[in-house]
């Protein structure tokens, strides 16, 4: 028969602190009822599975093993599924422009919603993120200013190689803008010019050659601030203009948008190491 000091030492940690101090302390009781629940519930899930890989009769105590410690996961339910099995397209010619379109549409969907830190970023732009055109997509979605705001620690190691080849492969005239803005954005996060040190033989390649496309596309500057190629900025200056003040005004404003903007990427090259 077990002494009364023996008993003692089997009582909970938290009944034996009361009788030391005369005082209940109820959130170290709770806190060592919860412990003991889990523990029970972790030792009838993991004897459960014991049974069920006997039963199963399995071929080796490795595979046994691995049964008892995934005893914790549960199967996937329906509604937790990631999408449903799709037909085949006949036609899949006919139907190129609504898969672009369903692609984007699953794009949005698949996303819980934009990240707000670097890690929700990552985290997206790893797992969520497929192909080359959804990454562009993504980028340009964020927009420069919020790209800033969430890299404006750092840009992770290796991010900023992967934002240039994105966008060297997949910018285009309409997106110029947009893309000056995230590359304006990215050059005063901290430590940029370490990450530009980094960059890989092919991720220097990949800036510079974006660069030059984003100089191709610079044409000239028409009077609502977008860019436009010559003929197209000279029909509409005409058809604007009204008397020779205006067209005057006119070719001050659209010289000195080409001005910002020539100044801007000259910023930019200098930032980006681009000779």
């Amino acid at each position: 028969m077990e002494t009364a000091g023996e008993a003692r030492f089997r009582l909970p940690l938290a009944v034996f602190e009361m009788e030391e101090t005369g005082a209940i302390d109820f959130y170290a009781l709770e806190r060592e009822l919860q412990a003991a629940v889990v523990a029970d519930e972790k030792y009838q899930r993991e004897n459960d599975a014991k049974f069920r890989a006997i039963h199963q009769k399995v071929a080796s105590y490795e595979e046994f093993r691995d049964i008892v410690l995934a005893s914790h996961l549960k199967p996937l339910e329906k509604k937790d599924k990631m999408g449903k099995k799709k037909n085949q397209l006949w036609n899949s010619c006919a139907t190129q422009a609504k898969c672009e379109q369903d692609r984007k549409m699953e794009l949005a969907q698949g996303l819980d919603g934009l990240p707000e830190t670097s890690a929700d970023f990552y985290r997206t732009w790893r797992r969520c993120l497929k192909s080359g055109q959804e990454r562009y997509q993504f980028l340009l979605q964020l927009g420069g200013q919020t790209l800033g705001r969430i890299f404006q620690t750092d840009v992770g190691f290796g991010l900023l190689g992967e934002f240039l080849v994105v966008l060297a492969e997949h910018i285009c005239s309409e997106d110029r803008e947009a893309v000056l803005q995230v590359l304006q954005s990215l050059s005063g996060t901290k430590r940029f010019g370490l990450n530009v040190d980094l960059l890989s033989r092919m991720e220097k390649d990949s800036c510079r050659d974006l660069f030059r496309k984003v100089q191709s596309m610079g044409g000239n500057c028409g009077a609502d601030g977008l860019l436009e190629g010559t003929a197209e900025a000279g029909s509409a200056a005409l058809q604007k203009e009204q008397n020779e003040a205006e067209s005057e005004t006119h070719l001050v404003g659209a010289g000195q948008r080409k001005e910002a903007d020539d100044r801007l990427m000259k910023e930019l090259m200098t930032c980006y190491c681009v000779n």
